[in-house]
């Protein structure tokens, strides 16, 4: 057997819950990998719901998973252009690429391919599966400017909660304000595929940028397209009290 990094886990933990720990994924999707048989437990396929101490090995895709890492928390700002996706043959940048960091981390929610702004990296999968489910409520907040003049109408609608039809889905009631002519700020509380486009959309509007400045208590602030750091022990003291819900 292969000791995981010489960690010691005082209790056995389920095993979508170890490899959350790992920064491998969110335990949701590790899961998923257990169901697909792409989780082996020295040798043997994983079942749903095992329990594992830490001193196993633990291979997954056919590569040994090692120990917990030191829990990591970065805020990013994404660039337009960039994809947010671990593999994409597709894709001209991939977010990873941007990432120099001793830790492998992760993204806790997603942005566009067109869209710029705050993301959370992170290895704590506790935290991407709190900030990844909807039903939770976590605000998110975004600068949209459109190519035509916001109108009282399209702040209303935004306010009210405004149907999909490609979705088949009423939006939950946001916060939105005006900036200026061509400008206004939304606070989402879900996250839906390409929302505030869809929505914008359905009101007659096309969307020119977008740009995410919130996520919770974590500001972009100063970050400019490309930089990344680390959040203060205050901010990861509010967020992670603000997500515990």
């Amino acid at each position: 057997m292969v000791r995981q990094s010489g960690v010691d886990m005082e209790d056995n933990v389920r095993i979508n819950k170890y490899l959350a720990s790992c920064g491998i994924c969110s335990r949701r999707d590790a899961d998923k990998l257990i169901e697909m048989g792409r989780v082996l437990v020295n040798g043997l396929r994983a079942s749903s719901g095992m329990k594992v101490s830490g001193n196993e090995e633990i291979i997954v895709d056919g590569k040994v998973v090692s120990g917990p890492e030191r829990k990591a928390y970065l805020a990013f700002y994404k660039p337009v252009g960039v994809t947010v996706s671990e593999k994409d043959s597709h894709a001209e940048r991939l977010i990873g690429e941007l990432i120099d960091y001793p830790v492998r981390v992760t993204y806790a929610g997603r942005l566009d391919k067109d869209s710029e702004g705050l993301m959370l990296l992170t290895n704590d999968g506790d935290l991407i599966e709190r900030m990844m489910r909807g039903a939770n409520g976590h605000e998110k907040e975004y600068v949209v400017r459109l190519e035509k003049k916001v109108t009282d109408e399209l702040i209303k609608r935004f306010r009210e909660g405004i149907y999909l039809k490609d979705l088949e889905q009423t939006t939950r009631p946001a916060i939105a304000e005006k900036l200026s002519e061509y400008t206004f700020k939304v606070v989402l509380t879900q996250g839906l595929n390409r929302q505030i486009r869809r929505m914008c959309k359905a009101c007659g509007a096309e969307v020119r940028s977008l740009k995410r400045v919130r996520m919770v208590n974590i500001l972009l602030g100063d970050l400019k397209p490309g930089q990344y750091r680390e959040l203060t022990s205050d901010e990861l003291y509010d967020l992670m009290s603000s997500t515990a819900k």
